[in-house]
């Protein structure tokens, strides 16, 4: 990006509109302002002014905000030009402002500027965009803690105590011949083991964010014929799976996106698992395990009108189920045994269940109902929401990327190695390089050490304009 390059770009959404904002940012935007209004409005108020294009015609009249650097949101000098929103008018002012030397700026161009120029940082300008794209009240909640640096602040302690704890373990390479034992001392252990537990906190808010931004990927598994296909018509409120009564109608993975309260819900229906009858069916098998595994939440679908949800059997299916992966058991057809959804999720061998309850391995909480009638659809829709995160209020919760979560990974990982090799070897040489790695994991996160490549996959999903 060229220094001296000012931008232009049509903040507002494409189409028609009682307002359309013109942004420019750049070292020609004063210069600009004096052509195309006549006048430099005075810094940070809204001025009445009258667009004009190179004859002196009047293009439109509106508001003009100026910022000069470095109190703008880039960092630049930059000019905000409020006009009537129609297309024509906006164009023609973008026009103008190219005329006068400007260029159009890329998607997430003016975040970008913000953040070479220190105004905010990477974390921050993700969170400016996921306040853009939030989809419910809590995903919003989350943002805005996001862009007001909650995120940056916390990875910010974390790098604090992590310098802290450097210090330390390089004074034990510095100093080798001293009687202390800098490596085995308390200190140095205990200091590990607070990272760890830090960063898997904010690792586990975090996964939370992710949810709130990217949504839930909702696994549909079962026997054949448990009803899986009528359950994603029913989650879906269509009919986009076929039902029928032949087992294994289901072959493939069948996706479908449905947001459920403002939460994104992915839903993925499968094929039946059972001992398969042909090489087409064994591939579906093995698809949706494959499914399962990458699940964020596995809603197991079992037809309570023909089995017994307290045999052994069943724990041995949760057991073959990928381990650590969310489940929820769902009791489906009750309406066939004239069993009424309960008022409150149990567990299917408790007290009152309408199954003979016998000893078996510990299972999930299940939900009673009934996809072709919907009944218990509710309370499973509500549990949804919740896994997704819609329902919390907590303030440790902010809107995280993927790429969050997988920077924290790394760092806990050589935490650990970093932990092992203080215990089994003793070398401080070896513990300073994984610590530095850490730092460096963390450092993605906020910007501190991020490629080029990575800074323009980040930018270039944003909003043109923002």
């Amino acid at each position: 990006m060229s220094e001296l390059d000012t931008i232009v770009a049509i903040a507002t959404p494409p189409g028609r509109g009682a307002i359309g904002v013109v942004r420019i940012s750049g070292p020609a935007a004063a210069r600009i302002a004096d052509a195309l209004l006549g006048h430099r409005p005075r810094p940070r108020y809204a001025t009445l002014a009258t667009f004009r294009d190179a004859d002196g015609a009047a293009i439109d009249a509106g508001l003009a905000l100026h910022f000069p650097a470095p109190h703008s949101f880039t960092g630049e000098d930059s000019l905000e030009l409020h006009a009537h929103g129609g297309p024509v008018v906006l164009d023609a002012l973008v026009q103008r402002c190219i005329a006068l030397g400007c260029r159009p700026a890329r998607p997430g161009e003016f975040s970008e500027r913000a953040f070479l120029n220190g105004k905010i940082d990477i974390a921050q300008a993700e969170g400016v965009a996921d306040l853009i794209d939030a989809a419910s009240i809590a995903a919003a909640r989350a943002a805005v803690r996001s862009m007001q640096g909650a995120l940056s602040a916390r990875v910010h302690a974390l790098q604090a105590e992590l310098t802290a704890l450097r210090v330390r373990v390089e004074a034990a390479i510095d100093f080798p011949d001293e009687e202390v034992p800098m490596l085995d001392d308390g200190e140095v252990a205990t200091g590990l083991a607070r990272l760890r537990a830090a960063i898997e906190a904010l690792r586990n808010d975090a996964q939370r964010g992710v949810r709130l931004v990217e949504g839930l990927t909702v696994v549909i598994a079962g026997k054949p014929n448990a009803g899986k296909s009528s359950l994603m018509n029913r989650l879906a409120g269509d009919e986009v799976a076929i039902v029928t009564d032949v087992p294994g109608t289901t072959r493939d993975l069948l996706r479908h996106s449905v947001l459920e309260g403002g939460v994104p819900l992915h839903l993925v229906d499968t094929a039946g698992l059972r001992i398969a009858g042909d090489a087409i069916e064994a591939e579906g098998i093995r698809r949706a395990r494959a499914a399962i595994a990458r699940a964020d939440l596995v809603l197991y679908v079992v037809d309570a009108a023909h089995e017994d949800p307290d045999r052994g059997a069943l724990g041995t299916e949760m057991a073959a189920l990928a381990p650590g992966v969310p489940l929820t058991i769902v009791l489906n057809k009750i309406d066939l045994i004239g069993v009424d959804a309960r008022a409150a999720t149990r567990r299917p061998n408790s007290p009152g269940a309408p199954f003979p309850s016998a000893p078996v391995p510990v299972l999930p909480d299940c939900i009673e109902l009934s996809a072709r009638t919907g009944a218990g659809v509710d309370r499973l829709r509500a549990r949804l929401r919740a896994s997704a995160g819609e329902q919390s209020s907590e303030a440790s919760v902010v809107s995280a990327r993927r790429r969050h979560l997988e920077a924290l990974e790394r760092a806990d990982a050589h935490l650990g190695d970093a932990e092992r090799v203080r215990r089994d070897i003793g070398a401080p040489e070896l513990v300073a390089e994984e610590l530095r790695c850490v730092q460096a994991a963390l450092g993605e996160i906020t910007g501190e050490f991020t490629s080029e490549d990575l800074l323009g996959e980040i930018f270039r999903n944003f909003c043109i304009g923002k």
